[in-house]
């Protein structure tokens, strides 16, 4: 089988460190610096090669730092696509305070990306044989609304099961416009999307309401330490969150949905994938700074997950 393609359109070094303190004004001394490359898509090809799966990274890139992260995608073996941008590549940090176990995370906007720079990612999806296309982070500064849409279109046309993982534009243009097989929003990217507040209740119907629409065929919705709540055409899942302890929340969501989209390219059902899922969030919470998931760690959690319970 072809590997699974994934997409960042505003990729992201990702700086992890420690500080004794963080204080304004004075200088904070770091220290245990770790460089990773980063972004929704890139991070979901990371966690299916851990977990042993085969994946390709498509993603922009500009500047000094693009040739950075071109440079950590190397060293962690994942297998790409790079298309250049006229501006550089961004550049986040997450800072761990010792004194009080607190984590900062400082996430830059990112380049302007123009619609032109944009193109060759669509036409490399037009010729791609990947039967699994994820798109997942959030759109760069001056890309069009529904270039994920279009993405989208074009990987469906093509037979291709495309899933999606954004925010703002990046997710409400292309639930009303394409078909996608899986949508995972968080809470609050579920409530930015339907306008008001949900509770639980509001939540699972919204969910449904995506899969009954037509928008996709599965809605996973990460609730944090609460779990998670799968949607399909055969009812609904509710899934309670591994309580581990927590070193960094960061890319624990990223964690869950590569998780997901290994175990449905193996075949597993979606309430495995979502087991799997869960048990990679988890997994995630325990390594430090912008560390993912380890697949020993996975698998060991995987086997103390339940079946979820079915609610609708």
């Amino acid at each position: 089988m072809a590997p699974v393609l994934t997409i960042t359109l505003n990729p992201t070094i990702d700086i992890a460190s420690e500080a004794d303190l963080v204080r304004p004004t004075h200088k904070v001394r770091t220290s245990d610096e770790r460089y990773d490359p980063g972004g929704g898509g890139i991070n979901v090809a990371r966690v299916v090669t851990e977990l042993g799966g085969e994946a390709e990274a498509l993603f922009l890139a500009g500047g000094a730092t693009g040739a950075l992260l071109d440079d950590l995608l190397e060293k962690a073996r994942i297998p790409r696509r790079s298309f250049p941008i006229a501006e550089p590549t961004r550049i986040s940090f997450t800072v761990h305070e010792r004194k009080t176990g607190l984590e900062y995370r400082f996430v830059a906007a990112g380049p302007m990306v123009g619609p032109e720079e944009l193109e060759p990612c669509l036409a490399f999806l037009r010729e791609a044989d990947n039967p699994w296309v994820v798109a997942s982070g959030s759109l760069p500064r001056g890309a069009p609304p529904d270039i994920l849409a279009r993405m989208a279109e074009t990987a469906v046309a093509r037979g291709a099961r495309f899933v999606l993982d954004s925010s703002g534009d990046g997710l409400a243009v292309t639930l009303r416009r394409a078909r996608v097989f899986l949508v995972k929003p968080s809470r609050g990217e579920l409530e930015h999307f339907v306008g008001g507040q949900l509770d639980e209740r509001g939540i699972r119907e919204a969910a449904v309401a995506l899969v009954r629409s037509g928008a996709a065929e599965l809605v996973a919705v990460t609730l944090g330490a609460e779990g998670v709540l799968l949607a399909s055409a055969g009812g609904v899942v509710r899934m309670p969150a591994l309580h581990v302890p927590v070193h960094s929340a960061v890319g624990a969501g990223d964690s869950f949905l590569g998780a997901m989209i290994f175990a449905l390219a193996q075949g597993w059902t979606p309430e495995e994938a979502l087991r799997l899922g869960v048990a990679a969030g988890a997994a995630a919470v325990l390594t430090p700074g912008t560390a993912l998931c380890g697949r020993e760690e996975v698998m060991r959690l995987y086997a103390e997950t339940g079946q979820g319970e079915r609610i609708a």
